[in-house]
Order: structure tokens, then sequence, then C-alpha cells
């Protein structure tokens, strides 16, 4: 599978992946065409970019002057593995980094053409590394994100951004969220549905950003795929005020693409929730102005205008929006009625159809309806 890395990495807390510099200039660019000043007079904070290796850090280095920042920190775990140094950003780094991470820091406040080479770029900024007291420093702990020294850093900070943990993905939402600070950074798609993260996707308070990103390297220098892979932020980008293209509900179901909907009259409508199935983004009906169970891709799509999120199919019913809860002779009853077999079809995580005399749980589906007056 193309995300059998990524779920090693969770699994494992093998957390060794770095973002390619392409991928992280094509995602900032959105955000700089939708509002040129978005960093300006903004303390940028990369909690888990060695200055060494870190792409996102020679990004902001290297673009200090034209985004207007007022500084730059980064911080490095201690301990972080290298295979080679394929990665390092710098010709002469220091022997003690090329084998095992101690844990730093460094606080950039200007970067300016130090060594008089009439450019500005990463040999001003390794100079400024190399010659500058208190620019680069040692840190007191390990460099974990959820130290007091890092909390610090992140609450003097105004925007973070990284490519966290994969493994600590919650937890490092959570530190950010608390933080009530702009944020961007990377996350499976399957986060989405995270009750950590749902709730605040549903409120408009966490969105995804403009692309995806597929390309990771690995300490080794190997680059792998990994599918689904998205940004995560709180900055605007124009995307996502881009209203999906929609036909009614007769047109979608004549000339769907889509076997499953092709040729029917209306849409499917659940039994345990008072909403139709929308099996695909692209399917979403213009004319029906209730409740509709959609995939939770489509929120790769979602424009805040255009539609409101009301809920989530899921086992607690957060949302209040569940008409019927199975009892477990149900869920064992339809186990053996669709495998013929024993066993607990648990019915009650998601939504459910009843097809051809079978119950059938949906994937996860999300819950929406389109805005008043839209």
């Amino acid at each position: 599978m193309a995300n059998s890395k990524l779920t090693q990495a969770k699994n494992t807390k093998n957390d060794e992946f770095y973002t390619q510099l392409a991928d992280i200039e094509k995602e900032l660019q959105a955000y700089l065409e939708y509002n040129p000043d978005v960093f300006k007079g903004k303390t940028i904070l990369c909690p888990c970019d060695d200055p060494y290796e870190s792409n996102f850090f020679k990004y902001f280095a290297l673009r200090f002057n034209d985004l207007g920042l007022k500084k730059l920190i980064a911080t490095c775990y201690a301990g972080s593995p290298i295979a080679s140094t394929q990665l390092t950003l710098f010709d002469n780094e220091p022997e003690e980094n090329k084998t095992t991470r101690v844990p730093h820091k460094i606080e950039i406040t200007e970067v300016k053409d130090y060594n008089e080479d009439s450019a500005t770029d990463l040999r001003d900024v390794q100079w400024i590394m190399a010659n500058i007291k208190g620019v680069l420093t040692r840190l007191d702990g390990d460099g974990d994100f959820r130290s007091n020294e890092v909390t610090a850093l992140r609450d003097e900070a105004d925007v973070i951004v990284t490519n966290p943990p994969f493994s600590l993905f919650r937890e490092f939402m959570a530190w950010i969220v608390e933080s009530n600070k702009q944020f961007l950074v990377i996350g499976n798609i399957t986060s989405v549905t995270y009750k950590e993260i749902f709730p605040l996707i549903k409120d408009n308070k966490l969105w995804l950003g403009n692309n995806c990103t597929r390309w990771f390297t690995m300490p080794n220098g190997n680059v792998f795929e990994a599918a689904r892979t998205y940004w995560y932020t709180n900055l605007d980008h124009g995307r996502r005020h881009q209203p999906i293209p929609l036909m009614n509900t007769a047109d979608n179901l004549k000339f769907s693409k889509h076997k499953e909907l092709k040729g029917k009259e209306i849409y499917d409508k659940y039994d345990n929730y008072n909403a139709i199935e929308v099996p695909f983004t692209d399917a979403i009906p213009s004319d029906y102005e209730e409740i509709m169970g959609v995939p939770s891709t489509f929120i790769e799509k979602y424009c805040p205008e255009q539609f409101e999120i009301v809920g989530m199919c899921e086992n607690l019913d957060l949302y209040n929006l569940k008409t019927k809860v199975y009892t477990t002779e149900e869920c064992q009853q339809a186990y053996f009625a669709k495998f013929r077999k024993n066993g607990t079809y648990d019915l009650n995580a998601s939504a459910v159809l009843l097809k051809n005399g079978f119950f059938e749980k949906m994937y996860q589906r999300i819950l929406i309806r389109h805005r008043k007056g839209k």
C-alpha cells in the first residue's frame, strides 16, 4: 500500500521523514498569493526541524527578507539518527551532528550578505550560525516539542510550520491548538476524522491546505510516495473558497459516471440517520436541502460558504444525529445474514444502508448540508 511506510512509522515510532523543498514552496505560495503579507512581521517556529537538514528551515531562511519575517526559530530533537549526510544543507556541518543529533535551536532575526559575495543565500545563514554568538545554542532538555523550553518558544511564535512526528500527530495538534497560534503542518487524510481534529474542521477553525504532499525523503536519502497526505492549517488560501461545481439530482443520477448511481431515481437513505448517501463528492446534488452523507475526502474540496458540516457518522453519536441504535442481537443477526457465519456487525460505528435485504455499513461519512440561501 502507498501509505505503508507512514503506517509503519506510526506503529514503530519511526518519524524520520523529510518534506521536499518543492512541496513546501508550492504550498506556501498559495498563502502568499491570497495574502502577500501573511508572514510579515511574524515569528516562525519550526519545532521538529533540525536546521542542518530541514527544508522548512531552509525555505524560511532563504526567504527571510522577502517574507518580512521578524524571527525564525528551529529546534532539533536529541538522538535523531542520520544514516548519511545527503540531506545536510551545509558543506561543513560539525562532525558531532553527522552521527547523533544533539538538541539545539537556532534563532535568526536578520539575514544579510555577511560573506560579501553579492548574494543572500545559505552560505550567509551558515556564517550566522558559525559566527554570531547566541544564534545557535544547545537546549537544556531533549528538544521534545512537549518540553517546557520548546513550549515557551511556541508561545513566543506567531506561526508554527513543520512536518510533525507521524506517531504523535494527535498530541502535536493538541499542543498547537491550546496555544491559539496559526499553523501549517502535514498529516494523513485519515486524521480528518480524529475526534481531536474533526470538531475543529466542523467549526472552521482548521481546514486542509492547498495541495496534497506525496513525496518524502528518508534519512538514507531514499524517496518514497505516500498517498493522501495533506497540509492542515488555519491560514487562509483561495482554493478553500472555491465552490464545488454541482448538478441537480436528476442530472446527477442520469449522467453519473459512477455505476453505483447511474440509473437510480433517488439517492439511498440511511437506516440510522436522517440523511441520504452520496458516495462521491462530485455527485452531491445541488437541489437537496436536507442532510447528506459524503466520504471524508469531501474535506479536500470543502467550501465553507457553500456547505455546512453538521457532524459525522460515528459510534458515540457526539452530534445527536442518529435516529436508530442497533442492539447486540441485531448486529449479530446482520453479521450472520451478510457473511453466513457467527459474529457481530458493528452497525453503530457508521452509517447503514439496507440493500437487497441486507444491512451494509458504509465507510466513514461526514454529514453536510447546503448553506441556506447559497
